[in-house]
């Protein structure tokens, strides 16, 4: 029995906390759920915590999965895509078009 424990990681079993692999994998996901926060303006770090805490991790993971498909930033956010509306709704002329187009693409 003694040998059983010490060869899947006991202290690090279930009894202890997580073993090595879990706690790698666990970071692993933080970090990638924390690039993501960041490209959609979320607060990377406080999702990064939140998705490695023990027991309550893989809760806030499917939290997050769920509230960042709708906090994605749009292409109707994009300036290009706003300045190409109002030309196309007739607020600004094709010169100020122009001119504006090619300030955005410097």
């Amino acid at each position: 029995m003694d040998g059983f424990m010490h060869q899947f990681g006991y202290p690090f079993g279930f009894f202890y906390g997580f073993n090595i692999f879990w706690w790698i994998i666990f970071l692993a996901i933080g970090y990638l759920v924390y690039q993501d926060a960041n490209k959609r303006g979320m607060n990377g770090p406080l999702w990064f915590i939140l998705v490695i805490l023990p027991m309550v991790g893989l809760i806030f993971l499917l939290i997050y999965i769920v509230i960042r498909e709708t906090s994605g930033k749009s292409e109707r956010d994009e300036p290009m895509y706003i300045l190409k509306e109002r030309y196309a709704r007739g607020e600004i002329s094709e010169e100020e078009f122009k001119r504006m187009k090619e300030e955005l693409e410097k």
